[in-house]
């Protein structure tokens, strides 16, 4: 067990899909011993081959046990409530997410009651890189392991506005981290604007985002940023549900 659990600690700590050499350098382990525990890893859910098979990252199994476990120490209840305020204030839909890997995944998200809106359950994964929770925690990342999270990523390009030149992406990167606030001008998907901002815990650990995602027939990405004042509100309020690691 205490190999196992060591290997899905290195895998959830990369940033980036790791292979079976880079998980014996940093385990230790030999690469027979490696290789059977990360193929049981793999069998059991928790961990798994990223799509372009160039190693492995967190399993649907292991992020389930995550969600569980923030569920746990945040009420899911009150998590919830205050991302249906914030819905309901703007009118427009509301979601929370973690960065795992290259991807963004949502633990909760509220629907705005319109007829247009996107239809994402909790527990969907989108890609980080051309979407607002996801540019704003690559942006959060210490400089080396944002340049690694991006090396790794296949940039895929799903709008004629998806940002798909590594270097592009990092300057947006850069004026993301600036500014604190991430944004989705039709970026993932056409015609749909987003603005995004981090929820931090006491001691600065960077938990998620919360975003605020709309038709641009609805809402220019202008008139989103205009919700951020309300957003920071709400994610000081997320934050705080979410007991201190030192208690």
């Amino acid at each position: 067990m205490g190999k196992a659990f060591s290997i899905i600690e290195i895998i959830t700590s990369a940033h980036h899909p790791l292979t079976i050499a880079e998980i014996v350098r940093s385990s230790g382990l030999t690469k027979p011993t490696a290789h059977r525990i990360t193929a049981m890893l793999a069998d059991m859910g928790f961990i798994e081959r990223d799509p372009e098979r160039r190693g492995y990252i967190e399993g649907p199994r292991l992020i389930r046990l995550a969600m569980n476990t923030l569920a746990s120490s945040a009420p899911r209840t009150t998590r919830h409530a205050i991302l249906r305020a914030v819905s309901a204030g703007v009118g427009e839909t509301c979601n929370f997410g973690v960065l795992v890997g290259t991807e963004v995944v949502y633990l909760d998200r509220v629907e705005a009651k319109w007829p247009l809106s996107l239809r994402l359950e909790a527990g969907s994964r989108v890609p980080a890189h051309c979407t607002a929770i996801g540019k704003l925690l690559l942006s959060l990342l210490p400089v080396k392991q944002r340049e690694q999270a991006v090396a790794a990523m296949h940039l895929t390009r799903y709008t004629p506005a998806t940002i798909v030149d590594p270097i592009r992406l990092g300057a947006a990167l850069d004026r993301i981290r600036t500014a604190r606030v991430g944004t989705d001008d039709k970026e993932f998907i056409e015609g749909v604007v987003c603005v995004s901002v981090p929820v931090i815990a006491e001691e600065g650990h960077v938990i998620g985002g919360i975003a605020i995602s709309a038709p641009e027939a609805r809402v220019s990405l202008e008139q989103a940023m205009q919700f951020v004042p309300r957003m920071r509100e709400a994610a000081s309020k997320l934050a705080s549900t979410f007991r201190s690691q030192d208690r």
